[in-house]
């Protein structure tokens, strides 16, 4: 178990993967849902992106909108967010992703955590549309930009707001494209200050706006 600083916040005790070489699909699920070996383990690990997203939830305004995260990983954000009393929503492809958010609810002292299968790339029918998605790290292959566009689009409310931290990934500008195509108003801020717990992160908050969902 690791032990999570969140600036503002108390700290999360969150079970994750030992490192980035564990691997074990013996029933072929995380096959079946696109997920390689080499990316099998990528949900179990605590990254920077994951822990300066949290860090934002702790402080961002929440009222009674949806949340939505993408991609959750270990879904620190959405720890937080349910921590401060928000209608939160995880959501990832990896098969392993809710036995673990389960037990990390349970750790932190919180009730169960709403959780569905987010997976970019096939229709998600159960999952709904949100007035807040929010995600951490998610530009991290080429083909992605365009996937997470749609599904976006797919699943937030007419008027809504995005909030995507990225560690200066490559594949920005093409999201920032796809994105404008959907309707979505950027502004970025640069993110320089040091993690909670003091280490050092470089990255940006991608701010999206889409006042009225534009016309098929």
């Amino acid at each position: 178990m690791q032990r999570v600083a969140v600036d503002g916040g108390a700290e999360l005790n969150i079970r994750s993967l030992l490192d980035s070489r564990q691997y074990a699909d013996p029933g072929g699920r995380a096959a079946a849902a696109g997920i390689s070996p080499a990316s099998w383990p990528l949900f179990g690990q605590v990254w920077p992106s994951a822990q300066k997203l949290a860090d934002l939830m702790q402080r961002w305004p929440l009222g009674d909108r949806r949340v939505l995260e993408i991609g959750c990983g270990l879904a620190l954000a959405s720890l937080v967010i349910r921590r401060r009393g928000g209608n939160v929503t995880a959501s990832d492809c990896h098969p392993l992703a809710a036995s673990f958010l389960h037990e990390n609810t349970l750790l932190n002292g919180l009730s169960d955590l709403h959780y569905q299968v987010g997976h970019w790339q096939r229709t998600n029918p159960h999952l709904g549309e949100f007035d807040l998605i929010v995600g951490s790290d998610v530009l991290y292959e080429p083909g992605l930009p365009a996937e997470l566009a749609d599904f976006i689009d797919e699943h937030a409310a007419a008027q809504a707001e995005v909030l995507i931290v990225d560690p200066d990934r490559a594949n920005r500008g093409a999201f920032r494209r796809h994105m404008a195509r959907l309707g979505f108003g950027l502004s970025e801020t640069p993110l320089h200050e040091p993690l909670a717990d003091g280490s050092r992160y470089h990255g940006r908050l991608m701010h999206y706006r889409r006042a009225v969902r534009p016309r098929a």
